[in-house]
């Protein structure tokens, strides 16, 4: 399970249409709606620097949030879309959905690489390239996984980790049908100089 689910502060919008919108914006709140759930549709304001913040940060439509609404019950969402000014490219509403815990959501989950010192490829000198850092599964949103696993025991130079080659929790699965690579081990630098210079010595004998 994730460990912690970030929060995401926002507060009952009175009022509805879009004279309510626009004084949301005036007051310096994004106003946005949070719907599905089997439950009515609530109308919110979302602080303007704050939803800056966060969607600086990236990924803010696969990032499941814990949303705090005073007088609500904390409900886990996920952003659906977030609407922009055509000429200021600042956001002007924001559509969350709710999720029961059995709803499939689509999330990047964090690689943790561990075993560095059982592998040979390693102790030779070799580097761990890390292609993905995070992978994007699809998981069930009451299990969602703080990380997968990658074992590097026994892996050597030349060695590569594709997605399939990683255990995945029950139930979770990868976005991108392909076997796509997250992480090989390559030579060490001296080794790769020493590969390219044997062409030439050949040639030379």
């Amino acid at each position: 399970m994730a460990n912690e689910i970030p929060d995401f502060q926002a507060e009952v919008r009175m009022g509805t249409g879009k004279g309510a919108a626009r004084q949301a914006r005036r007051e310096g709140y994004v106003p946005g709606i949070v719907y599905g759930g089997g439950k009515d549709p609530l109308s919110i304001n979302i602080p303007y620097n704050a939803l800056i913040k966060r969607l600086k940060a990236g990924r803010f439509l696969s990032t499941l949030f814990n949303l705090k609404v005073e007088g609500q019950e904390d409900v886990r969402v996920i952003c659906r879309g977030v609407q922009r000014d055509v000429v200021r490219d600042v956001p002007t509403h924001v559509d969350f959905l709710r999720l029961r815990r059995t709803s499939r959501v689509n999330l990047f989950i964090h690689v943790n690489f561990e075993n560095h010192p059982a592998s040979p490829g390693l102790k030779r000198g070799g580097t761990l390239v890390v292609v993905r850092p995070e992978v994007e599964l699809e998981v069930t949103a009451g299990d969602i996984p703080d990380h997968v696993t990658v074992d590097l025991t026994g892996l050597n130079i030349g060695d590569v980790i594709n997605i399939n080659d990683i255990p995945l929790p029950e139930g979770a699965k990868p976005t991108i049908a392909r076997n796509f690579v997250v992480a090989n081990i390559t030579a060490p630098s001296g080794l790769r100089s020493a590969d390219n210079e044997e062409p030439d010595t050949a040639e030379e004998e």
